[in-house]
C-alpha cells in the first residue's frame, strides 16, 4: 500500500507584517522569504508543489521551481479565508474599538464573523476538495502545499475531525511546516499528522 506524503508550508511575513490580510495579495517581505528558506532548508524531495495563487505563496513556489525543477501548479481553493470588514487590518486596529474583538472570535469563530467574511463552512468545504484532489491526483508521492495559516486549520480540522468553532485554538507561525502522511486511497485512506509547526533539514524534522 502506497504512502502519500503531504507537507505543508505557511507563508513567511508579508510586506506590511502582521494583518488579517485573508486574500488581500501583499508580497512576500525579504524577512518572510528568509524564514521560508530557514523552514525548508536543503529538503527539495517533492514531486509536486501545489500553491496557492496569491503572491505570498506563489512567489516561493516559483523560486523553488527554479531551484530544483520541481513542476508548480496552482489551485484557486488554497487561498486564505476572506476577512471582510478586516481584510487588510491589523491587529491592534481592530482592537481600538473593542479591545476583545480578536478572544471574542477565536473564542467563537462562527458567532463572531466580521460582516463580509466567508463562512467557516464554505471555507473548510473548499480547502477540503483541494486536499482530497491533492491525495487522488498524487497518490503515493511527496507534496508539498503552499498555502495560509486558515488552511492548514481547516486541513488539520479535515484531517482530526476538529469541530470548526476551536480551529483558532491551533497556533500556526509564519513559514512553519506540517506534515502529513496518508496510508491509502479513498474511503480507507488513514491520513496521520507525523509533525506540526516545524522545520526541515535534508531528512527529516528538526527541533525548533
Amino acid at each position: 500500500m502506497a504512502v502519500t506524503t503531504i507537507d505543508l508550508i505557511r507563508h513567511g511575513e508579508p510586506v506590511g507584517g502582521r494583518k488579517y490580510r485573508g486574500q488581500t495579495d501583499d508580497p512576500l517581505s525579504e524577512k518572510g522569504l528568509k524564514q521560508m528558506w530557514s523552514s525548508v532548508g536543503g529538503f527539495h524531495d517533492w514531486q509536486q508543489i501545489i500553491s496557492s495563487p496569491l503572491l505570498r505563496c506563489s512567489a516561493f513556489s516559483q523560486l523553488l521551481h527554479e531551484k530544483w525543477g520541481i513542476p508548480v501548479k496552482h489551485d484557486a481553493r488554497l487561498k486564505e479565508v476572506v476577512f471582510g470588514e478586516w481584510e487588510g487590518k491589523t491587529p491592534q486596529e481592530l482592537k481600538e474599538g473593542n479591545p476583545d474583538i480578536l478572544l471574542d472570535f477565536k473564542l467563537d469563530p462562527i458567532g463572531n464573523r466580521p460582516a463580509g467574511a466567508e463562512t467557516l463552512d464554505a471555507f473548510h468545504a473548499r480547502v477540503s476538495q483541494a486536499w482530497q484532489a491533492i491525495q487522488e491526483e498524487y497518490y503515493g508521492q511527496h507534496v508539498l502545499v503552499v498555502c495560509h495559516a486558515g488552511v492548514i486549520r481547516m486541513i488539520l480540522a479535515h484531517v482530526l475531525g476538529i469541530p470548526l468553532a476551536n480551529v483558532y485554538k491551533i497556533q500556526v507561525a509564519s513559514a512553519a511546516i506540517t506534515r502529513m502522511a496518508v496510508e491509502g486511497q479513498g474511503a480507507r485512506a488513514l491520513t496521520s499528522l507525523l509533525f506540526h509547526d516545524g522545520k526541515l533539514d535534508s531528512n527529516r524534522k528538526v527541533a525548533d
